[in-house]
């Protein structure tokens, strides 16, 4: 299930355009983060799209949402893409984001307030960043354009492409695969600056790649023989 998440809107209005996007390429399950008052001004703008704006859901926070939703996969807008821990967080383009995502899940593509988008804390909940090349003159998109071009790419390529999909990894199964790394670096010795940053790259690698759920199994029982290795190694090395 594909959900459209609009945190913290601030104008009525901008509800019901988002709304009237979103039906223009099939989809229907809007997500309000502590959002201004829903007025007329919503339904109007929304055409023929009132019935998403009558159906939408908020919540008060999006880590609420995303934890009480049970979210797979959140994919995060924004116009400006930096980096944290001094490691540069990559973001793709409304195409690539097409190309390797599965809709299987639940899907979550989060766009953030008119002024000043998603916060850095925000963004740091996220598996994905996504941004659109734009003109340096003018680089920042009114939210329903920016919208409009990711749906766009979405809807073109679930309508074109039909071949089976693999199911995707859950996010309890990417955790795993996370704690089992985490475990494999810990083993390693690093100093603790250079392991919290090998985890977040792998981490980054991993929420980036929209692996399967048979990839993730498979890539699980690679990690689970390299750490009994090395436990082999240790045992070894103590004697």
């Amino acid at each position: 299930m594909i959900y459209v998440v609009f945190v913290e809107p601030e104008t009525p209005g901008n509800i019901g355009f988002l709304a009237r996007t979103m039906k223009n390429f099939g989809l229907t399950n809007l997500v309000l983060i502590n959002p201004c008052k829903l007025e007329n001004e919503s339904y109007y703008q929304a055409m023929h799209a009132r019935d998403v704006v009558s159906n939408l859901q908020t919540y008060d926070s999006l880590k609420e949402f995303l934890i009480l939703k049970q979210i797979d996969s959140a994919v995060a807008t924004t116009g400006t893409a930096g980096g944290s821990y001094n490691i540069a967080r990559i973001a793709v383009t409304p195409e690539q984001l097409a190309d390797s995502i599965s809709y299987n899940g639940n899907l979550a593509l989060i766009f953030g307030r008119e002024g000043n988008g998603l916060s850095n804390k925000e963004i740091a909940l996220c598996d994905v960043i996504v941004s659109i090349p734009t003109h340096e003159n003018y680089p920042i998109l009114n939210i329903t354009h920016a919208a409009a071009i990711i749906f766009y790419e979405l809807f073109k390529r679930e309508k074109s492409y039909h071949v089976d999909r693999l199911e995707a990894a859950t996010c309890a199964e990417k955790e795993s695969l996370m704690d089992y790394m985490d475990e494999i670096i810990l083993k390693l010795g690093y100093p603790p600056h250079k392991s919290n940053n090998a985890s977040l790259v792998f981490k980054r690698i991993i929420e980036r790649a929209f692996i399967s759920g048979r990839e993730a199994h498979t890539l699980k029982g690679t990690l689970r023989r390299i750490k009994s290795r090395i436990k082999e190694i240790n045992s070894k090395e103590e004697l």
